[in-house]
């Protein structure tokens, strides 16, 4: 599958992003990307305030357009003001800002350029990320799972800012909106950076809740069978306001 992607859209092999890019002040930031870059920025604060993220563990994107914005490599979200923004093409190269981009551009590119997501959430959730040490998959404790496209599969560990991380992550994701990155965290995507949020939200506590249930002596939490799942994920299509 990662030699199909690397045969497919512009040719670039992951691993050619696994290297640190060189921060350069580039162009001025459009309104736009100003706007989205405000709502990147309290997206990464909300990760830090609801315990998601310790420091700056984690790492946030948003695209606008061909640009993609993340956060910087190793400055705290409580830090991050308009005059900070950063961004990247999506062939990695840095055309706003100064900082340089997190250590984690190679998976946020890879989204970016092999589905149509808009923003993608990454974080080292406590919970989430004891489960991608103990399973290759996330038990169906919950038909939440049909919400992520499915059972949330754990990509196989590779050090971290890596290409070979990169192209792990998106076989894990193939089909699925979000996964666990094993003895590292989480990743998930979305139209928005509220739907990639809130899908790393669901994650984190789908792990939380199959713990505590599995963690009964003598007992075994029921799980949902993939037609179950499927009934779900029927049903949802027509949730929420129209």
């Amino acid at each position: 599958m990662a030699d199909q992607r690397r045969e497919q859209g512009d040719g670039r092999d992951l691993r050619q992003d696994a290297r640190d890019v060189p921060p350069g002040q580039g162009r001025a930031a459009l309104p736009e990307e100003a706007r989205a870059w405000e709502a990147l920025v309290a997206t990464a604060r909300r990760t830090v305030a609801d315990g998601l993220v310790v420091g700056t563990s984690g790492n946030v994107s948003v695209r606008v357009g061909d640009t993609v914005l993340v956060t910087p490599s190793g400055v705290p979200y409580d830090r991050l003001g308009p005059a900070d923004i950063t961004g990247v093409a999506l062939d990695g190269r840095q055309v706003l800002g100064t900082l340089v981009p997190t250590s984690e551009l190679p998976m946020h590119l890879a989204i970016h350029r092999s589905t149509d997501a808009r923003a993608v959430v990454h974080t080292h959730a406590v919970h989430a990320t004891a489960v991608s040490t103990l399973v290759p998959e996330l038990p169906t404790i919950h038909y939440m799972s049909a919400a992520l496209g499915g059972p949330v599969r754990v990509a196989p560990y590779a050090t971290y800012g890596s290409g070979e991380l990169a192209e792990n992550m998106l076989d894990a994701l193939d089909g699925r909106t979000a996964c666990l990155l094993q003895n590292h965290g989480t990743m998930a995507h979305g139209a928005t950076l509220d739907q990639a949020y809130d899908r790393t939200a669901q994650l984190e506590w789908m792990c939380r809740l199959w713990l505590t249930a599995s963690s009964v002596p003598g007992l075994s939490p029921n799980l949902l069978t993939r037609e179950q799942l499927d009934e779900v994920g029927e049903k949802l299509k027509g949730y929420g306001q129209r």
